[in-house]
């Protein structure tokens, strides 16, 4: 088989998902709405289920939700269905997922759910199926073609149950404003945890910062500048805010006799690039490198310009690599 027929049948695939996504981007409307709303103040947690290539989509969508900000757990009905229905509380919700809406699996568990009065939330493609028609809302997939050669494999409905999922956690880290400091809590580790490292992680702070008063002389801009041995020292004004800084670049390029008796504000770049705490350290190694910049001050924000700590591009390195 030629290689330009087996890219035909890739893409060919991907098209057909493709033309899924946007049949369920029309459906996204006022239920949509609700069940976010419904979610964003649940008490307990959001349990996700379903059967077959549904259970794994839903296993998915749960551990999105649980890592963003939404406590969830995946549970397969077939266990509930043999005492697993014990996990489930009033505080608690359930989204089911079912193409065909009519799975045998599901029918204890929404006898459970009726009796106990736990919001339920379905997932499915069939408007006159069972779980249409007893959860509380349903959220409708649009019928479409499955990707599959022989049109029966879930392939176009689970893409589309599985970008349901992320639109519905998506939506609610919106609602719940959920942060990157809220994220990084429960992503610690690996290659995720340090590129949401931020500048405030390890910025030098307190009297480690090299800095001058505006009216300082020459003489303790040097002595400022050897002792905390950033090659860099901020100048602040009476408010506190930094107005400039001075590297040990400007002091050669000023090198004279009468150095010392030449007013700070002579030597010092009032322009300099100033970062606030929450910018990634990954972004401002970048931003170093393309600007050529060896430190970098930072502040509570780029209006005030109130220095709050500085960071070193070795810093930055120690970190990132």
């Amino acid at each position: 088989m030629s290689t330009n027929r087996i890219k035909s049948y890739g893409k060919s695939v991907i098209e057909t998902e493709i033309s899924g996504a946007k049949k369920l981007f029309k459906t996204i409307n006022s239920d949509f709405a609700k069940v976010i709303s419904k979610l964003s103040k649940i008490k307990g947690k959001v349990i996700i289920t379903g059967v077959g290539k549904s259970g794994h989509i839903a296993s998915k969508i749960s551990s999105t939700m649980s890592s963003t900000g939404t406590l969830s757990q995946y549970c397969s009905p077939t266990d509930m269905s043999h005492g697993d229905l014990g996990i489930i509380s009033k505080n608690d919700a359930i989204i089911i997922i079912s193409n065909s809406g009519k799975s045998e699996e599901f029918k204890s568990l929404l006898d459970f759910t009726k009796k106990n009065k736990v919001f339920v939330i379905g997932i499915t493609s069939n408007a006159k199926s069972t779980l249409y028609k007893l959860c509380d809302i349903p959220l409708l997939i649009p019928n479409s073609k499955e990707a599959c050669s022989i049109g029966l494999a879930p392939t176009t409905s689970t893409t589309m149950s599985l970008i349901l999922g992320d639109a519905i956690c998506v939506s609610l880290m919106k609602v719940k404003n959920f942060k990157l400091k809220d994220y990084k809590m429960i992503h610690p580790g690996g290659a995720l945890g340090a590129n949401m490292l931020q500048v405030e992680d390890i910025m030098h702070t307190g009297r480690k910062i090299p800095i001058v008063r505006e009216n300082s002389s020459m003489k303790s801009v040097i002595v400022e500048m050897t002792k905390k041995s950033f090659g860099h020292v901020a100048v602040r004004n009476r408010e506190n805010r930094l107005i400039g800084v001075i590297t040990d670049g400007d002091l050669r390029r000023h090198i004279r006799k009468a150095i010392l008796d030449v007013n700070v504000k002579e030597i010092m770049s009032s322009n300099p690039m100033l970062i606030c705490k929450e910018e990634l350290v990954n972004n401002i190694l970048e931003k170093m490198n393309a600007n050529k910049i060896t430190c970098l001050f930072v502040v509570n924000n780029l209006k005030e310009k109130k220095p709050i700590g500085v960071i070193h591009i070795h810093d930055c390195i120690r970190y990132v690599n």
